[in-house]
């Protein structure tokens, strides 16, 4: 049976008034049973908002107003999604018993997650050998790099046995050895169910993806067959477009310039080792970030780069077990942790699933200045408008007042970025900084860090495991070598041409 959508909207009441808002319009899709279709996000949310409409049906709310028709919906549907993701780690660090144990609480491990989905051993063992997750499987799940999480979500939508699969930014967190399998995986799922990718970037797509649908704003505008959808001036415009507001964004950083001056190195590590009771993570790291220069952290998922990021910012309970000095201030001589934090901004995963709070787009901005999670101080005049100049340069000035537990994930990091950028920060710390952007804001963001780097507004400390997302400005690099059994070692090149 074909899934049909005919004159489908959806909207939600705005902020503080009841005007209603679309959020989604499709005026006709057909998806037969033998096609393979994906959804590319130009601009805006509306692919999230599209797989849940097909997960929830028209079961979305009382906030949602639902027209149309929608048919041909198979009973059993399953989603992999950066939102269902965030949603189970914090789930899993609201169920954290480590304060009233004598021992670390792990949570939920990998092997009890899947099995709880599956109907058989069998099965779980089946999907654990399927998705590489034979070596984690007695692993806590918030314990898992973004990666690993992101495939055992996988395998628990599989364990479901679904007849439709929906998958959501499906390359996100991975490395490229596990985007080149996970890729090779959607090819086989091709031949036995329906799979519909939702994805923002061009290189996602399957050889045996028949159709492509592109979303712009809340907006369904165009249904194209593979064919013609790899020749359209779409991409072009966007790139286009990007460029033009990143000159905005350079343009915004550059009039509230306040910065001091650092002593050099910026950052020197000596000897660096993260080990936990039954297993090394890396050892024997010597590097030193110079004034000036901007890194990328390069490795397999689970090797440490997250971890070294937080021997740096402070976040790791290791930090003050090793020899670190950062800003010409050795780590563990009395410095309180906001005497470095005010200095950097930070966007990775692991922050976004902290920022737990119910305050509004602004108020997440404005925190920025203070290096907290959610607003606790009274900001200037000075700092509100700065904050309202990003949300009308980001398009987000409609949602000024709405919480950011409301957003879709992409919005979220979209306003992340923001507060990262803000203050102007000596060191910006990037991981996987564009996870749910789609293709406009992605471009938008990348552009505008290369103008930063350029400038030398800030300095850049870079994770990402898309070639695509590369940094012309990066010429340095630190590579993970070795594997999860022995441990990690790390490889540091200076001003690679």
């Amino acid at each position: 049976m074909s899934i049909k959508l005919h004159q489908v909207t959806l909207q939600t009441e705005q902020p503080d008034s009841n005007t209603p808002v679309n959020c989604l319009s499709i005026p006709q899709l057909e998806i037969h049973p033998d096609q393979h279709w994906a959804f590319f996000c130009a601009k805006g949310d509306a692919g999230s908002v599209f797989a849940q409409l097909l997960v929830n049906g028209k079961g979305l709310g009382e906030q949602a107003d639902i027209t149309g028709e929608i048919s041909g919906l198979p009973e059993k549907i399953s989603s992999v999604s950066l939102a269902q993701q965030q949603v189970l780690l914090e789930e899993e660090l609201a169920n954290d018993d480590t304060d009233f144990l004598d021992r670390l609480d792990k949570g939920t491990s990998v092997e009890e997650l899947i099995v709880a989905n599956c109907d058989d051993t069998e099965q779980a063992e089946n999907l654990l050998t399927l998705l590489d997750l034979q070596g984690l499987r007695y692993s806590g799940f918030r314990h898992l790099s973004t990666g690993e999480t992101r495939r055992v979500m996988f395998a628990r939508a599989l364990a479901e046995q679904p007849q439709l699969l929906i998958l959501e930014d499906p390359l996100a967190g991975l490395d490229i050895a596990h985007q080149k399998q996970l890729i090779s995986l959607i090819e086989q799922l091709h031949q036995d169910l329906q799979v519909i990718l939702i994805t923002s970037r061009e290189q996602a797509l399957p050889d045996s993806i028949t159709h492509v649908g592109v979303f712009d704003e809340e907006k369904l505008t165009g249904i194209y067959p593979r064919s013609e959808w790899e020749s359209l001036p779409l991409l072009a415009h966007l790139r286009a477009q990007s460029s033009e507001r990143s000159e905005a964004m350079l343009a915004l950083i550059q009039q509230y310039q306040h910065q001091t001056q650092m002593a050099n190195p910026l950052i020197a590590i000596r000897n660096g080792k993260v080990e936990y009771t039954d297993k090394l993570i890396f050892d024997e790291v010597n590097w030193q970030i110079n004034n000036h220069e901007h890194w990328q952290i390069r490795g397999a998922n689970g090797c440490g780069k997250s971890t070294l990021l937080g021997l740096i910012f402070g976040d790791h309970p290791q930090c003050y077990s090793n020899d670190i000095e950062i800003f010409g201030i050795k780590r563990g001589s009395g410095e309180t942790i906001w005497d470095i934090k005010q200095h950097i901004g930070m966007v990775s995963s692991a922050f976004h699933l902290q920022y737990r709070v119910s305050c509004s787009a602004l108020d997440t901005i404005l925190s920025g200045f203070y290096d907290s999670i959610g607003l606790y101080q009274q900001p200037s005049i000075e700092e509100i408008k700065q904050a309202r100049d990003w949300l009308a340069l980001l398009h987000m000035s409609h949602l000024a007042s709405t919480s950011f537990k409301q957003l879709e994930y992409g919005q979220q990091r979209l306003l992340l970025v923001a507060r990262a950028l803000i203050k102007r920060p000596k060191l910006l710390i990037l991981d996987e900084p564009y996870q749910g952007l789609d293709f406009l804001n992605r471009q938008l963001v990348k552009n505008a860090l290369e103008m930063i780097a350029k400038n030398q507004l800030s300095q850049l400390l870079y994770v990402s495991h898309h070639p695509e997302d590369a940094l012309d400005c990066i010429r340095n690099f630190v590579d993970f070598v070795g594997s999860a059994e022995t441990g990690y070692k790390t490889i540091i090149t200076h001003n690679k041409p």
